[in-house]
Order: structure tokens, then C-alpha cells, then sequence
């Protein structure tokens, strides 16, 4: 009884501290209300220029926010449709085709199966003159997407140049569905695969969906990539944990400064995968709702992550509406993983003078522990259990790209194959290689490769040493590197085939195609299938006999700490 009196006790002087202090801040914020409103009307009658109120409160509104955060956010009722595509819903009404703009000119890239793109016969490489009338060269992403997108069932008009001709296609709007599971199924060898892109709405739904189908096929474990997902919906990320992890386990907490916003959330239901084994891929674009369900995989040692250390947002953000159909998206609470950690990477509260942002320093991070024991670290993301070192484009790869010639040949190939293999096995042979860099021959595509980029630096610090015998030595140097550049597109063969083999294969086999064929150049899925036939490996790692520190993790510097 004495013991309950006290906790009653304290939780009362948490309340009243609280209410004391939320108290003072309205009166502060009531007091900074009048000021601001009386300095706004003053500026827009008595400024000696003509002013634009609304441009001058969104500048305004725009400066205090920069101060927090960039996840909170002020959203107009002007791009409120776009915030919803982005953060909340998946579905709007268009035609299916992605654009890309080279040189002022809009042209297809993608097109989505079964959409009215594709039923039109809309083919990536086609150069979109004019949508229902307007003109589209010099319009940018946004005007293009006003443009393109509308109600389902409207009609859309498109003019385009295919070959040298001009083309008219009769378009009806249809509602487009970005699928949250973008590809599931079965992998090689009896193991279950399923990408997640984004935690929108019905994101838990999907993947329940997708698991149900491969658990017919009785896999012997099961890939969820998470890869390149910035998360989303909190909540939908613990639907996704439930569907491993039974009833009323701990899974996420999320705690703020206001407590109505500290708020635990457990699974609900009883797992439909209980047992399956399952290995979560995560880089270093896996941010959010990503990081939670991939900390709660490993928080209780309910599965092994593989790949790069994630993004490191730990920050959980509530839309609140505001008037005129607009809105704010605001920074309520940091989450934490069921060890008791927070893995928030940047330190927003304490910026430096000049308003940068520093990451939290390794010798600040704390360690805790897992459901087994093993040791884990807040403030840097999740580091996975397994690392790989992640891939890196070469700058004449990037610089490929870049210049859209890629797109080029993809669309020439298109024209001269009709045909190809199955998107699994697909790859360019050497005399189609020979045949891609011979259409590139007379093409600028000109880049300074890093060699190139130490040189000039070191050169810069020679220059001002006025050291003209160590100069001249930069200048024969950086010679033979432009000599050498020569031949970079055949000591870089592989990782351009791959490139360029990801552009064809989506002329004939759209996302779908992209995913599978990637699936044999992939480092992480090949660990991960490893792993699923050595059943002492990944036991050892789940116990710690084998964690992340021994497999090739960068090293830490950490303080101890029981959570």
C-alpha cells in the first residue's frame, strides 16, 4: 500500500510540474501571438512598398520552423493532394506513366501495367509535347504532375513524338494504386521473399497478404526488404511486427514532452508466422518505420538484419489541422526500440552556431541489450547484425546516368528486340556491350574521377606552398590518369552492364522485371539465403555467440550503460 501511495504521489507532481509549466507557455504563446499579429499588420499597411501578406507569412512561418527539425512541416491547402501521395495515402487518379525531363524535353520512362498508359500503348521514349493543349517544354515536376494527374474517369489528351512522329492518344484517368509490396514471392531454394517501399495506408494489410501466400509454399525462412524505405505510418510498422511476433509483446514506445503523446504500443493478435525464420535487409536510405520494425526484429532476437547501418530518424510526427484547409506536421515524440533505445542520429536540439547539425558523437552512444543479451547501441541508426559493404557507383557509372545515356539505349534496344529472356536470367552479352559503347562513342559524357579530384586538390595545396618541382610531377601524374580514364568503361564492364541492363529490362517487364533481375547481382540476398542454410550461424548470432561487432560492423566507441 505504502509503495502505491508513492507512485500515486509521484505521479501527481508529474501532472502538476506539467500543468504548471504548460500554463506558462500559453501565456508565452499568447503573448508572441499579439506581438506577431500587431508587427504583420503594421508591415502590410505602413511598409513603403507594395507587400504580399501571404508570401510574408510564409516566409515568416517558414523561418520558425527551420529552427526545428525538417520532418515539421507547414503544408498549404495548395499542396495538401501532394502531401497525402507522399506521407499518407497511395492512391490518386492519373494514367500510370513516369516522365523524365532531358534538356527542357518530357519524355515517358516508365510505364505500369494494366494502367491506361500501357492499354494505350504509351512506350518509355516517347516525347510528350503537349498534355490536353499545354505545351510542356520548360514546365517543371509539379506543373507536369498538375497536369497529368486529375478525377478518375476524366479525360486526358496527349500529344507525343515517337521516331520522328507526331502521335495523339485519348487517355481516361484511372485511379493509380502505388502498391505499398511492391514484388513477393518465392526465391530459389524454398525461400520467401517480400519488398515493403513505403509504410503507407493499408501497408500492414499488404504484407499480411503476401505472407499468407508464400506460408502456402512452406518456406524455410523469409526476406523482408526494407530497403530504401523512409518509412511512414507508425503504426502500421507494429501490424507488420505482429504478424511475426505474438500478442501483447512490447514492440515500440513513443515518448514527447507533452504526455498525452507517450504512448507504448504492443501487439494485438496472434502471429500468422510465429516461427518462420526471417532476415530484415536495411541501408542506409531505411529510415523511420523501417527502423522500428527492423529494431524490434532485433530487439527480440526475432530475426537477423543484414546490410548497412539505417538512416537514424527517431522522431514521430502528428498532423494537426490548421484553418483554410491547411495543415502542420509536427515532431510530437522520439521512439524507441523494446531494448529501451532511441536510434536518432542527428542532434537537432543542440545545433551549432551556424544552425548545422552534428550527429551524435560514438563515444556518447549508449549500449542495451536484447531480448538473448546481445549487446545494441542507440543514437546511429540499426546497425544490422550482418554488414556488407554497400555498393558504389564508379563516377562513370554516375556520370552514365547522368547523361540519360542509359535511357538512350534502352529505348534503341527496345526497337531492334522484340523479344528477350525471362527478367531472372536476362543479361547483356558482350557484343551488346560492344554495341552500347560504341553508340556512346561520339556522346559527352566527360566526369573527373577521383583520382582526378586528389590530384587537383593536391595541386591546389602546391600552388599555394609555390612548390613548382612537386607541381610538375601533379601535372605528369594527372596526365596519366586522363590516359587511363580510357579505359574505364572496361574496368567498370560489370557494374555498367548492370545499369544498363536495369533500363532494358523495364521496357519489357516494367518494376516487377527491375526487382527480379536484380535479384542476381544482390551481395545482401545472397548473405541472407546463406544464413537460412546454416542454422548454427544464425542461432549463434541470435545468442550473441556471433553478433554484428565479429562480422564486419564498423567498430564503436560506447558507454555502457543498463537500460
Amino acid at each position: 500500500m505504502k509503495r502505491v501511495k508513492i507512485a500515486l504521489l509521484g505521479a501527481i507532481l508529474i501532472v502538476t510540474t506539467f500543468t504548471v509549466a504548460f500554463k506558462e507557455d500559453l501565456f508565452q504563446v499568447s503573448k508572441n501571438l499579439d506581438i506577431f499579429a500587431s508587427l504583420y499588420k503594421e508591415i502590410n499597411i505602413n511598409y513603403v512598398d507594395e507587400t504580399n501578406p501571404a508570401e510574408l507569412m510564409r516566409n515568416g512561418i517558414d523561418a520558425m520552423l527551420s529552427n526545428l527539425d525538417p520532418y515539421t512541416e507547414y503544408v498549404p491547402e495548395s499542396e495538401i493532394e501532394d502531401y497525402k501521395l507522399k506521407y499518407v495515402s497511395t492512391q490518386y487518379g492519373g494514367i500510370g506513366a513516369g516522365t523524365l525531363t532531358i534538356d527542357g524535353k518530357l519524355f515517358v520512362n516508365e510505364v505500369s501495367e494494366g494502367y491506361p498508359s500501357y492499354k494505350a500503348d504509351i512506350q518509355p521514349g516517347d516525347q510528350i509535347v503537349k498534355i490536353n493543349g499545354v505545351e510542356t517544354t520548360g514546365k517543371d515536376r509539379s506543373q507536369i504532375s498538375q497536369l497529368l494527374r486529375g478525377p478518375k474517369g476524366t479525360p486526358v489528351n496527349l500529344t507525343l513524338l515517337r521516331d520522328g512522329k507526331t502521335i495523339e492518344k485519348s487517355l481516361i484517368r484511372e485511379e493509380i494504386k502505388q502498391k505499398n509490396v511492391p514484388y513477393y514471392g518465392m526465391l530459389d531454394e524454398q525461400i520467401g521473399y517480400i519488398r515493403l517501399d513505403k509504410f503507407l495506408e493499408n501497408s500492414g494489410q499488404e504484407v499480411k497478404d503476401a505472407l499468407e501466400s508464400i506460408n502456402k509454399q512452406k518456406p524455410k525462412g523469409l526476406i523482408l526488404d526494407l530497403r530504401n524505405n523512409g518509412g511512414g505510418i507508425l503504426q502500421e510498422a507494429v501490424k507488420i511486427i505482429n504478424l511475426f511476433v505474438d500478442k501483447n509483446v512490447l514492440v515500440v514506445t513513443q515518448k514527447g514532452r507533452n504526455p498525452e503523446k507517450s504512448i507504448s504500443y504492443r501487439t494485438m493478435t496472434n502471429a500468422i508466422a510465429p516461427t518462420l525464420p526471417v532476415v530484415v535487409l536495411i541501408n542506409g536510405s531505411s529510415a523511420s518505420a523501417s527502423e522500428i520494425v527492423a529494431g524490434a526484429f532485433q530487439d527480440l532476437d526475432r530475426g537477423i538484419v543484414v546490410g548497412q547501418r539505417s538512416y537514424g530518424k527517431g522522431l514521430v510526427q502528428q498532423t494537426f489541422n490548421l484553418p483554410y484547409n491547411s495543415l502542420v506536421k509536427v515532431t510530437v515524440a522520439k521512439y524507441y526500440t523494446p531494448s529501451g533505445r532511441c536510434i536518432q542520429a542527428l542532434d537537432y536540439t543542440h545545433r551549432k552556431q551556424d544552425g548545422s547539425v552534428q550527429k551524435f558523437a560514438d563515444s556518447t552512444l549508449k549500449a542495451f541489450g536484447t531480448k538473448a543479451g546481445r549487446t545494441v547501441y542507440d543514437g546511429a541508426g540499426i546497425y544490422p547484425d550482418v554488414y556488407i559493404e554497400a555498393e558504389k557507383y564508379s563516377p562513370v557509372t554516375i556520370s552514365l546516368l547522368n547523361k540519360n545515356l542509359f535511357f538512350d539505349y534502352a529505348n534503341s534496344f527496345k526497337k531492334q528486340n522484340q523479344t528477350i529472356t525471362a527478367a531472372k536470367d536476362f543479361q547483356l552479352s558482350d557484343v551488346q556491350y560492344a554495341q552500347f559503347i560504341a553508340s556512346i562513342g561520339n556522346k559527352d559524357y566527360s566526369y573527373t574521377s577521383r583520382s582526378e579530384r586528389l590530384i587537383g586538390e593536391l595541386k591546389k595545396e602546391a600552388d599555394k606552398d609555390d612548390k613548382s618541382v612537386i607541381k610538375a610531377d601533379l601535372e605528369a601524374l594527372k596526365l596519366k590518369i586522363a590516359n587511363a580514364k580510357k579505359n574505364d568503361l572496361a574496368a567498370h564492364k560489370l557494374e555498367i552492364k548492370r545499369a544498363l541492363e536495369t533500363q532494358i529490362i523495364s521496357r519489357y517487364y516494367q518494376e516487377k522485371g527491375r526487382i527480379e533481375q536484380a535479384f542476381q547481382y544482390d551481395k545482401e540476398i545472397a548473405k541472407a539465403k546463406s544464413l537460412f542454410h546454416n542454422q548454427n550461424q544464425m542461432l549463434a548470432i541470435l545468442k550473441g555467440d556471433g553478433n554484428y561487432k565479429t562480422i564486419g560492423s564498423p567498430t564503436l566507441k560506447v558507454n555502457e550503460s543498463s537500460n
